[in-house]
């Protein structure tokens, strides 16, 4: 059942996405960067169909789903082509086929063999995402994704698959970093992606890193992609 959204959290909403806009263009200022050099990924995992589709009439259309089912729900009920949807949490490769039929960009490959999968759905639906490769900066074991050593040694693997554009890196910082801890772990992805250009000639233009509380040392670092949540949906009582 929808959560019928009141005048008030409508307000609440696109107060709180455009907030969110002018706090990353003046990150991106900062930072000596343009603000069009960043996209807001809006997290809408954190709330229901309604919500989602008054976040894109705000003006946010870039979605993003961390639960494969989720994607595949609220997608099916947009119309094709309002939004552009984001697989950012982790993808079992059972589960990949339904996603590569909806999904644009999906930033959580994390090997090889999902990689593959990935590829071999896309052929067989005539659908290209774009994908990008986790990594797990922090080295935290409970987290997704290459060590930064095992991403170098398999990249000519990931290169060898072929149907699908590899556009970047994706991570997120530890559960415990902040400020110059998260900064610095955002800027090593950086410099991994600028190794895996330089030593094999990739084009990576796409950093997803940073979240709602640490955009700001994200794109510090070179973010091209930032995926808000939290703070979209502050404040709004349907949600509470």
């Amino acid at each position: 059942m929808l959560t019928v959204l009141n005048e008030s959290d409508h307000r609440r909403l696109v107060e709180n996405w455009q907030r969110t806009v002018a706090a990353v263009a003046e990150a991106a200022v900062q930072a000596g960067r343009s603000s069009s050099e960043v996209r807001i990924i809006g997290v809408s995992k954190y709330v229901d169909l309604e919500t989602t589709l008054a976040l894109r009439d705000a003006g946010c259309h870039d979605l993003g789903e961390s639960r494969p089912q989720n994607l595949v729900a609220k997608a099916a009920a947009f119309q094709r082509g309002s939004a552009i949807w984001h697989m950012i949490g982790n993808l079992q490769r059972n589960k990949a086929r339904r996603v590569v039929e909806l999904a644009d960009v999906i930033h959580s490959v994390d090997s090889l063999k999902l990689l593959e999968s990935i590829a071999t759905y896309a052929t067989e639906l005539h659908r290209t995402p774009q994908v990008l490769i986790e990594v797990n900066i922090s080295g935290e074991p409970d987290k997704h994704g290459y060590s930064p050593e095992e991403l170098l040694v398999a990249w000519p693997d990931i290169m060898a698959v072929r149907q699908l554009p590899v556009i970047g890196l994706m991570a997120m910082a530890g559960l415990e970093s902040s400020g110059d801890v998260a900064r610095q772990q955002f800027g090593a992805v950086r410099m991994l992606r600028n190794t895996l250009q330089e030593r094999y000639g990739s084009k990576l233009p796409e950093l997803s890193l940073g979240m709602s509380g640490d955009f700001e040392a994200a794109i510090s670092e070179g973010s091209t992609m930032v995926r808000i949540g939290s703070r979209l949906f502050d404040g709004l009582k349907s949600q509470a």
